[in-house]
């Protein structure tokens, strides 16, 4: 079965130092990703626990490392703090989007204390 356009990325800038990445959809959508947002949402057992629910979980270094690819569904992040356990779906990253028009209607957001 071949993957929607909207959940097939054609290019990941992860410029280093930056705090945002940015992926291309073949939809040709782009969505900028904070790092904050990313590693604050990874899909990690550690992070997540074994729950249902999709929690924000703040802190962590916010250095990206490395990105590698997992198969042909999902990447893989290495952080400076050497967390890389996580395995995000390309689903879940278009659903992290947070451009304006994302944004508004996502479920993942920073939740301030």
């Amino acid at each position: 079965m071949m993957a929607s356009p909207r959940h097939s990325p054609t290019g990941v800038k992860a410029p280093h130092g930056a705090r945002v990445i940015e992926l291309t959809w073949l939809d040709g959508h782009v969505s900028p990703i904070p790092h904050e947002i990313l590693r604050g949402y990874c899909p990690c057992a550690h992070c997540q626990g074994h729950g249902g629910n999709t929690k924000f979980v703040p802190g962590g270094n916010l250095e990206l490392m490395s990105i590698e690819q997992v198969g042909n569904y999902a990447f893989s992040f290495t952080w400076a703090d050497q967390h890389a356990t996580g395995i995000y779906t390309f689903r879940y990253l278009r659903a992290l989007c947070q451009c304006s028009e994302c944004a508004p209607h996502s479920e993942f957001k920073v939740v301030s204390p």
